[in-house]
């Protein structure tokens, strides 16, 4: 059935078009969502899907709700934080209070002022070189004072809402910055792994190698040995087992097993040595030199922002692409984000803590926990606090040398091959190399100013670096220019071209993303020279198709899924056609010598990208059909488009698909409201999909009253014959037989329609919808807009549970070879919703049925 669906939701019923006679409802949205109101209390959305609301009590007093996901996701990360903070502490020189003071602050604080609801905030190990040396240069009391003066600088870049703009940096620089910072952390730790101390700069500790390793400390290198290999095999312990004792971290696994076994076997090692509250270092005004004090601040408001900025950005990856737990959370507000974190440096700084930035890692275990709230990082921060209190008597037991092997592996890892690779294949390989040694040889903010430097320079020298060469081959001169075209390379363009002789054959071709005037003229200027003396020239891009200078008069070429009213590619021309014969018609008699219209249409330059054939084509159906409707004239210009661009590019798809059939994985029911482009909104080509259209997406039960045979066919041959591996269900917004089923009353006397009788098959799904005995059909996180966009949530399911009433779907089921998925789709937001992981083989709801959104991938996901 392919009856067109009025979407109009005025005041006049859509049934009284049918029948004059019939007793209309009123179609008012609110109305009619009142009356539906009334039968049935709605479902209100999972706590989860309010993620702010609930914090503030929300209205009626509701108190503050903890989820069970965010209480275990919490005990996870406090049980990374907890060694990851000591260990940070002592690589940087600071009291080992230090780091806990700013793992609570950055849970507690952070976690409820910044803009990504996930990202767990701390003492991160990319500050770890920074703090070190300037406790080093400047004392621990006034680098707390520039961790408060960087938090502020923070309040102030949000305030001035530049946050995104520190993503304009270079990943290169980014990886090659955290590599370097990665590689002095490691050199540093490895001196107290064997038993020594560090020295005061990268240089120094690998010059100091030889006598560390000349006067080794077998205890301490023992110890380190064994939280190392346990740290290592801990992910890779296989079985059930390995499941089982995963749940454990494997940093407070290897901390604890090291000095487990340190204490039982006795070995006089140094420790942690957590003194008494109440002689914690806190702030002082700053001493120093003014110009040293501000670059101190520049550094860490730098380093701590980009790290934090763009592990918010990875953390939303994170959530957006885990499976479960099914809970839409609210991307990052980088802006927020920022001014959280510069909350955070100030409350740390002024209680005598480390800098503060969002930790990668600690914000992935929170997201693979299950986390689904701000809350689990605030209950991680508050475990923090709580054990600084209580567990100094046992935090005191730990090994320094433990902790100090714990942060020399996160050094390692900060050299991530991933990142190695990304670098390699987008050829900036140099960028990294140079930012990483310029951090590890001269400080933070000298090698990131360094990197920056060497990219702007390797991007000039790739902006002006242009091969060009002439080659014969088969009596056709090729000039190649590869690279950007730009006024640097015309004289050497110029050159080039000029070698090629005057009367020949020449292709030009052109592998280049960029092109400026001054080689556009030279190119210009060199082909009508070229061809006014008796040669050819032609212009290619790299795969070789070939490239034509568009008319300055022609409109712009549609863009794919243009509906035809917005066509402009042959509109001018039909138009002056047209316009052409009406005025022709008017006159008593034509000039002799007027040209006819259809050699009108071949001369106008609009359609001088149109081949021959087209033209011809095209000349023939305006020549024979003068007086031809408007919807004649879109059809035909429509269908020549579709010849002209679309058909050179799926002809040997199609070509295949005669030789050897249709072979579809998808039967896809939806409506026959022609704002629904089902090929557009799946991405879809030809063969991928068997649809079947009809008023109202209705799956009719078999045996039913008036059952249309049509549907239960199609249905039949796509399960039976076509052996699809799927069905879907597809309904959407504005739906006008769901308006029709709501507005007209089920005791309607009168003759009844062939429209009629068949929209009497979605009375089911008006019943489920008043039912007490099923679940209101929802969209994740909000409640339905009215009455018709709840039916035509509840319509996708009930004809889900059609289907299984067709004996071919219910074998097929059964042998799990099948699966049924549902479909909403917001025609007015341009948005799909698919139904919570559905409806699968076994048809299980799960005891809800809410429309989760389906959210945009990038390329690598895609692929993935």
């Amino acid at each position: 059935m392919t009856a067109a669906i009025p979407t109009r939701t005025t005041p006049v019923s859509w049934t009284a078009r049918i029948d004059s006679k019939v007793r209309t409802a009123p179609t008012d949205p609110a109305s009619r969502f009142a009356r539906v109101s009334r039968l049935r209390r709605p479902h209100r959305p999972q706590p989860e899907d309010r993620e702010d609301r609930g914090s503030h009590g929300g209205r009626g007093g509701r108190g503050f709700r903890i989820a069970g996901a965010d209480v275990s996701a919490s005990i996870s990360v406090f049980l990374i934080a907890l060694p990851l903070s000591l260990g940070i502490a002592l690589a940087t020189g600071a009291p080992l209070q230090a780091g806990l003071v700013a793992a609570a602050v950055g849970g507690l604080v952070v976690g409820r002022l910044g803009g990504a609801p996930l990202q767990v905030s701390g003492p991160a190990a990319g500050l770890t070189v920074v703090t070190a040396d300037l406790i080093q240069r400047f004392g621990w009391r006034t680098t707390c004072a520039i961790t408060i003066c960087a938090g502020l600088a923070q309040l102030g870049l949000a305030a001035l809402r530049v946050a995104r703009s520190a993503l304009a940096v270079s990943p290169a620089i980014v990886h090659g910055m955290l590599a370097g910072i990665g590689v002095t952390i490691a050199l540093a730790q490895l001196h107290i792994v064997l038993g020594g101390m560090p020295q005061s700069s990268a240089v120094d500790n690998v010059r100091g190698l030889p006598a560390q390793l000349a006067n080794l400390h077998p205890g301490a290198l023992s110890v380190s040995l064994l939280a190392i290999a346990v740290l290592l095999a801990w992910p890779r312990i296989p079985g059930r087992t390995g499941r089982i004792v995963r749940k454990i971290p494997g940093a407070l696994a290897a901390v604890a097993i090291a000095t487990a076994l340190a204490a039982l076997a006795g070995v006089s090692l140094e420790r942690v040595d957590l003194p008494s509250w109440s002689s914690h270092a806190l702030p002082s005004l700053p001493e120093g030199p003014v110009l040293g004090l501000l670059a101190a601040v520049l550094t860490v408001t730098l380093v701590g922002s980009v790290e934090s900025l763009l592990s918010a950005v990875a953390v939303d990856k994170l959530a957006s692409a885990r499976k479960k737990p099914t809970v839409q959370v609210p991307r990052a507000r980088l802006d927020r984000e920022l001014a959280g974190q510069g909350a955070g440096n100030v409350v740390s700084g002024a209680l005598g803590g480390l800098p503060i930035t969002g930790v990668a890692v600690r914000s992935a275990a929170n997201v693979a926990a299950g986390a689904v709230s701000r809350r689990s990082t605030m209950l991680h921060g508050l475990w923090v606090a709580i054990a600084a209190l209580l567990l100094v008597p046992v935090l005191d037991l730990i090994p320094l040398a433990a902790l100090a092997a714990l942060v020399m592996v996160v050094g390692v890892q900060m050299v991530n091959l991933v990142h190695l690779r990304s670098v390699q294949r987008n050829r900036e390989m140099l960028v990294y190399v140079v930012t990483l040694a310029a951090v590890v040889f001269t400080g933070v903010l000298e090698g990131v100013a360094i990197g920056i430097a060497v990219a702007v320079a390797v991007a000039l020298h790739r902006l002006t670096r242009t091969r060009i060469t002439v080659e014969v081959r088969d009596g056709i001169h090729r000039v190649r220019a590869r690279g950007q075209l730009t006024f640097l390379a015309v004289p050497r363009l110029s050159r080039m071209l000029h070698q090629v002789p005057w009367d020949a054959d020449c292709v030009v071709e052109l592998d280049g993303s960029f092109m400026d005037h001054a080689a556009f003229e030279a190119l210009h200027d060199w082909q009508t020279s070229h061809i006014a003396h008796g040669g050819t020239a032609e212009f290619t891009g790299r795969a070789g198709g070939r490239i034509t200078e568009p008319a300055a008069e022609s409109p712009s070429c549609c863009r794919p899924w243009t509906p035809w009213r917005n066509h402009q590619c042959a509109e001018h021309s039909l138009a002056q056609v047209h316009a052409s014969q009406r005025s022709e018609q008017t006159d008593d008699a034509p000039s002799p010598g007027a040209p006819s219209t259809a050699d009108q249409l071949a001369a106008d330059p609009s359609v001088t990208t149109w081949s021959g054939a087209e033209k011809t084509a095209m000349c023939r159906t305006v020549s024979a059909g003068a007086a031809c409707s408007p919807g004649v004239r879109q059809l035909t210009s429509g269908i020549s488009s579709f010849q002209r661009n679309t058909a050179p590019l799926v002809r040997a798809e199609l070509a295949r698909l005669a030789r050897e059939g249709q072979r579809p994985s998808q039967l896809f029911l939806t409506c026959a409201d022609s704002r629904l482009v089902t090929s557009m909104i799946t991405s879809s080509g030809p063969g991928d999909l068997f649809t079947v259209r009809n008023v109202g997406n209705l799956v009719p039960l078999p045996g039913a009253d008036g059952a249309d045979d049509s549907v239960a066919a199609a249905i039949e041959y796509a399960v039976d014959v076509l052996r699809v591996e799927s069905i879907t269900v597809c309904g959407h917004s504005g739906c006008g037989a769901m308006q029709a089923l709501l507005s007209t009353p089920a005791d309607t006397d009168g003759t009844p329609t062939p429209l009629r009788r068949w929209l009497r098959h979605g009375l089911p799904s008006v019943e489920r919808m008043q039912s007490r005995q099923h679940p209101w059909a929802r969209i994740s996180g909000r409640m339905p807009a009215d009455a018709v966009e709840q039916l035509c949530l509840t319509n996708v399911v009930q004809q889900l549970d059609n289907l299984r009433a067709h004996e071919s779907v219910a074998r097929r089921l059964a042998e799990g070879t099948l699966e049924l998925h549902g479909m909403y789709f917001h025609v007015g937001e341009a948005q799909a919703y698919l139904l919570t992981d559905g409806v699968g083989a076994g048809g299980d709801y799960g005891g809800e049925e809410v429309f989760n959104r389906v959210a945009p991938t990038t390329l690598e996901e895609s692929r993935a």
